[in-house]
């Protein structure tokens, strides 16, 4: 009878809804996906701040050569090995809320163990191959030589955090999918902030150069896993997680891999089509390498704030669907596009009257600069071809449908993007075709995601 009493104030205890957590199910819809999509473009802010702040201090501290390093072929890089496992990590935040929204506690549970599981495996296998592949990576796509020191310094301090970063990250998505998106930004803002502090320490106290701003995100990311992962453990809430029970469970990694692997498979065909285009890039010089990392730097603020739209549709439309509330996800999506939409003209307007001065921030390199400012007037005004790329294809991986969403991007913006730098390109040697290959892309992909949600055979 005692133990009776005591599981059943467990079970009780379990149910009590956290303090930070958002129902998504119910309600006015517009406040449901801004109460989710602010903290999400906030964390995603701050987590981005990690390699922009690097960015800033050795630009200014060490010079464009290590700004070059810091954003040029390193970023794409990482985002090849990094994007295929974060991709792949997508359809865990899926199906956990796709559980959580149909109150399946049991199946929450092995979830949660089982994506904690993928963290591990994947930040043990990226370590080991990113420590193995940094310099021959760097020469392959033809990295100037008076850069490819800075970039494989950096690179192989960065990998030595894979295991870090993803587990922090898979936890975020853990607490996102099931409606809590301000306890990720808490940790992510208290991390920036020991990265910030790092870099002028490591940097530009200890002069430790670019292997000081490597160590500063390392160290940084460490410190937001650990607390991701103490807060995880003490929650009273059915996703709570034991260090004991993490192990992968079959049937729930078949159904994360069926709509993650897609995903993990799109990211890495986006990065091997910017991989392609960075060679391009390389080809024109280090002061164009340097300038498009520092437009790189701006237009992250683009993407954080898609991507936040993005996720925050994604994680509407699962539980919603997990409810069974299926004319909601359809009226979730024409909010989340119009809103969306509204904030990218808003940036694209701020990038193409500002842009100078945010470039100063990253170098004092007046040719740096007019470079950055040819590519952000040219790219900012379309933003706006993007978007149905972003939020259509989030609403249908929501409802757990990925392999469609996958093709569409990997030939409208993957196969077009690299045919387009393959045959074009090479007829006229310019900077503009390069960057031309973005709104061409983009433009087709969102032509084709729109066929495809209006025809509506991603809702089963």
């Amino acid at each position: 009878m005692k133990n009776a009493t005591i599981t059943a104030r467990q079970s009780s205890s379990r149910r009590i809804p956290h303090l930070h957590t958002v129902s998504i199910t119910e309600g006015t819809i517009w406040k449901a996906i801004l109460s989710f999509f602010f903290p999400i473009l906030f964390g995603t802010f701050f987590q981005q701040l990690y390699n922009t702040v690097d960015a800033v201090v050795v630009g200014r501290v060490v010079g464009k050569e290590a700004l070059a390093a810091v954003g040029g072929g390193v970023a794409v890089y990482v985002n090849l090995l990094v994007g295929f496992f974060v991709g792949l990590s997508s359809g865990a935040s899926v199906i956990i809320s796709q559980f959580y929204g149909a109150k399946k506690e049991h199946d929450t549970q092995n979830a949660v163990h089982t994506s904690m599981a993928i963290a591990l495996f994947g930040g043990v296998f990226l370590t080991a191959v990113g420590l193995l592949t940094a310099e021959r990576a760097m020469r392959l796509i033809g990295t100037p030589q008076e850069i490819i020191e800075y970039s494989v310094v950096y690179l192989r301090i960065y990998f030595t955090g894979m295991i870090p970063l993803f587990v922090y990250n898979m936890g975020a998505s853990i607490l996102r999918a099931a409606g809590d998106s301000k306890t990720p930004l808490i940790v992510l803002i208290a991390g920036c902030f020991v990265n910030i502090a790092l870099d002028i320490i490591l940097v530009c106290v200890c002069r430790l150069g670019i292997a000081g701003a490597a160590w500063a995100t390392v160290i940084s990311e460490t410190f937001s896993m650990i607390f991701v992962c103490i807060f995880l453990m003490k929650t009273r809430e059915i996703y709570r997680l034991r260090i004991s029970k993490i192990a992968f469970t079959a049937h729930i990694v078949k159904k994360m891999l069926r709509i993650g692997f897609p995903s993990g498979v799109q990211s890495s065909m986006y990065t091997i089509s910017n991989l392609l285009i960075q060679t391009a890039i390389n080809s024109f010089g280090t002061t164009a390498i340097a300038a498009w990392a520092a437009y790189g730097k701006i237009d992250v603020m683009f993407w954080m704030l898609v991507n936040a739209f993005g996720v925050s549709v994604t994680t509407f439309a699962g539980q919603n669907y997990g409810a069974k509330k299926y004319e909601r996800i359809g009226k979730g999506m024409r909010v989340t596009f119009g809103m969306c939409a509204a904030m990218t003209v808003a940036i694209s307007v701020f990038f193409c009257a500002a842009g100078e001065p945010i470039f100063a921030c990253f170098t004092t390199d007046a040719d740096v600069i007019r470079e950055g400012m040819i590519m952000l007037r040219f790219l900012a005004p379309a933003y706006i071809t993007y978007i149905s790329v972003e939020i259509l294809s989030g609403t249908i991986r929501g409802c757990g449908s990925s392999f469609v969403p996958m093709l569409i991007s990997s030939v409208g913006i993957c196969a077009l993007r690299v045919l387009w730098i393959t045959f074009a390109v090479p007829l006229k040697h310019e900077f503009f075709m390069v960057e031309f290959s973005y709104p061409l892309t983009w433009t087709v992909t969102s032509v084709l995601f729109w066929i495809y949600y209006l025809r509506g055979k991603w809702l089963k």
